[in-house]
């Protein structure tokens, strides 16, 4: 085949890749063609974009840029503008905007994947809800907190005195929402009663016939067999004020 053919042929290949220019001082890149190979997608730009939108995330962060849907075909354009729709949150599967903003008027999602990874609370044995939380029940461990619900914990002083609202199973990671704070007296507690009036104070013992937080009112069984009530405290005490 003549030269001429040949040079002809790749003039014609590289006017069709049209180059994208990122906005926001983001430099020229090659072509974001649906059907070019993994390697021709802009992602290192992309990927920069990304990780300047996610740096207020927790922990460290890796970005996964996907490939447009192959059936498209966009017009040449000569300046793209990377964007976050409305609504988009970047932790884990998630998306980002494309646009033309000159030479040509489209405008396409790509698929992204934000992934976080830093150290969270971790169950290291089960947990029954309403028990009292001790160190050996959790341990800091790495993981992906982008496979994670939000609110994953990862200081232990958050476990003081606090009990769980639900079971926790080995490996599970614990979240804020599943703490509460641990009940001052038990139902079946055998609990100090103190009687306090004007001038004097009375001491007994009974037992509690429910479960109470600090400050939360609960029923008492004297050993006589009255049902008093009153407010329970630390250190399995109900308060009562004459």
């Amino acid at each position: 085949m003549p030269s001429s053919d040949l040079t002809r042929r790749a003039f014609g290949r590289l006017i069709a890749a049209p180059l994208l220019t990122l906005h926001a001082s983001f430099a020229v890149f090659a072509l974001l063609s649906p059907g070019a190979p993994a390697q021709s997608q802009p992602q290192d730009a992309i990927k920069v974009y990304l990780e300047k939108a996610a740096a207020g995330l927790p922990g460290r962060v890796e970005v996964v840029v996907g490939r447009l849907d192959d059936r498209l075909q966009l017009a040449p354009c000569q300046r793209v503008e990377p964007y976050l729709p409305a609504g988009i949150r970047l932790w884990g599967k998630s998306q980002i905007g494309l646009r033309c903003a000159e030479g040509a008027q489209w405008n396409v999602y790509l698929p992204v994947e934000i992934r976080v990874f830093g150290r969270a609370l971790v169950a290291q044995r089960p947990v029954a809800p309403g028990q009292g939380i001790v160190p050996e029940d959790f341990r800091l461990e790495d993981i992906e907190l982008s496979r994670e619900a939000p609110g994953a914990l990862n200081d232990p002083r958050a476990l003081e005195g606090r009990s769980l609202s639900r079971a926790v199973a080995p490996g599970q990671t614990l979240r804020a929402e599943m703490l509460r704070a641990a009940p001052a007296v038990a139902a079946g507690d055998i609990v100090r009663l103190v009687v306090n009036g004007q001038g004097f104070s009375v001491s007994a013992s009974g037992r509690a016939l429910g479960a109470a937080g600090e400050g939360e009112s609960v029923r008492v069984q004297t050993d006589s067999g009255r049902v008093v009530q009153g407010t329970a405290r630390a250190g399995r005490l109900v308060e009562m004020r004459l």
